[in-house]
């Protein structure tokens, strides 16, 4: 029997973090067994979907690199083979029209099915009392709809978050009523945030397109995501996409709730970033740039490459691009009020820049060594501790206490601006 699996998002939010490791374990699943993944938008909910959250979906499913087999199909487009279905129940007597509804009498009895995860989980159905098939307006409700679409397209397993585990018992007795052969289930534990409570806003980011915005690279997301609730064995951190749907086996999925860690995902995506080709990771900060307005089209490649080199092990996201060092991107810097305060208004610090920048600006090169030799034989002339002049300097030319390497950064500043940014610093920052 061929794997055929769904995801089947509904439009009218944002991607969620916990629908996209929904969509992702299916994916894995169906590729690591050569089956079938199916996008279904659940759209019948007319007053609460938009068009700008299927926009999203599919965004963000792409930037996952989760791409279906078929669909998306689309459920408000399915109304016919519904009400097909609701004809046939009523035509048999299994269902009983009412105030315009089409109304499912559950009778009582226990239903039991074998989750993959879980194991057997018995439901009395006497707690249902009737299920609601088509409504007064004529759509489906979620349950009847999820049955006859998933038969329909010879589901085979349905991947799950676990909060629809009382939906299953109401499922099944319509698969059982439909004739239908009903697909096997697994229903996979919520993420939570750090207080244990289910992932919401007051943790922070919950939309894939959140995540994406501030620049997690898609693989390390995915490696991440892929980790909620789900482990490789062998203490393996760092698995690519290709080898997750190698290692992905539903038996490793684990039954409590997962713990979304921040710290984690920032390492992950740092050491991805530090993996990535010099070519790669230029190009991530160019396109990320030139989207923020730091970048002009047309900028020396060569340049924005010695940047990306020198940041690359000190990134964790591509927005600490523009937090942390737009001070190579934007003229003047922006200068940190205290950083100003600790490291140029003190006496002497004015003449030390003004002389350094005199040195520098007679300097015949002006690559790192040469920039870091001209500010050593300042500070041995004038006898001074590295700290006073280095710390200061690092505040005229970035504007910031903390910085890569100082001499690095100034050769890719050039000359005309470390110049410049000297004696700004000196003549109306510093006190004299």
């Amino acid at each position: 029997m061929s794997v055929r699996v769904r995801f089947a998002p509904s439009p009218t939010g944002t991607l969620h973090v916990g629908s996209a490791r929904t969509a992702l374990f299916n994916w894995l699943f169906a590729r690591h067994h050569q089956g079938t993944f199916i996008l279904r938008i659940e759209d019948t909910d007319q007053k609460r979907s938009n068009p700008a959250f299927l926009t999203d979906i599919t965004e963000s499913l792409a930037f996952l690199g989760i791409t279906p087999d078929e669909g998306p199909y689309f459920q408000s487009r399915r109304l016919p083979l519904y009400q097909r279905a609701a004809a046939q129940l009523l035509e048999q007597g299994k269902a009983v029209q009412q105030d315009g509804a089409v109304m499912f009498p559950v009778a009582p009895q226990r239903v039991t099915f074998t989750d993959l995860l879980h194991g057997p989980i018995t439901v009395d159905t006497s707690l249902f009392e009737s299920l609601v098939l088509m409504k007064s307006d004529g759509l489906p409700t979620y349950n009847f709809a999820c049955v006859v679409d998933d038969a329909d397209m010879a589901i085979t397993h349905i991947i799950r978050g676990d909060d629809h585990i009382a939906n299953t018992p109401k499922q099944l007795v319509l698969y059982q009523a439909l004739g239908f052969q009903p697909p096997q289930f697994a229903h996979i534990p919520l993420i939570v945030g750090a207080d244990r409570a289910r992932l919401s806003k007051r943790q922070g980011a919950t939309s894939v397109a959140e995540y994406r915005e501030v620049g997690y690279l898609p693989e390390a997301f995915v490696n991440y995501l892929a980790l909620l609730g789900w482990s490789p064995g062998g203490n393996r951190e760092l698995i690519p996409p290709e080898e997750l749907v190698h290692a992905f086996d539903l038996s490793r999925v684990r039954k409590t709730a997962a713990q979304f860690d921040q710290q984690k995902l920032d390492w992950l995506n740092s050491q991805y970033l530090k993996r990535a080709s010099l070519e790669r990771l230029t190009a991530l900060c160019g396109e990320r740039l030139k989207a923020k307005g730091l970048l002009a089209n047309g900028v020396d490649r060569a340049w924005l490459s010695r940047i990306a080199h020198l940041l690359q092990d000190r990134l964790k996201t591509l927005q600490d691009l523009e937090e942390e060092h737009t001070f190579f991107f934007v003229d003047p810097p922006a200068y940190q009020p205290d950083a100003v305060e600790q490291f140029l208004r003190r006496p002497g610090v004015a003449d030390n820049l003004l002389a350094l920048k005199e040195r520098l600006a007679a300097l015949p090169s002006f690559e790192a060594a040469a920039v870091e030799r001209a500010a050593r034989e300042l500070i041995a002339e004038r006898k001074l501790d590295s700290k006073a002049l280095i710390h200061p300097a690092r505040v005229a030319v970035t504007g910031r206490a903390v910085s890569p390497p100082l001499f690095e950064v100034m050769s890719i500043l050039g000359k005309t601006k470390v110049v410049d940014r000297l004696e700004h610093a000196a003549t109306q920052l510093a006190r004299s």
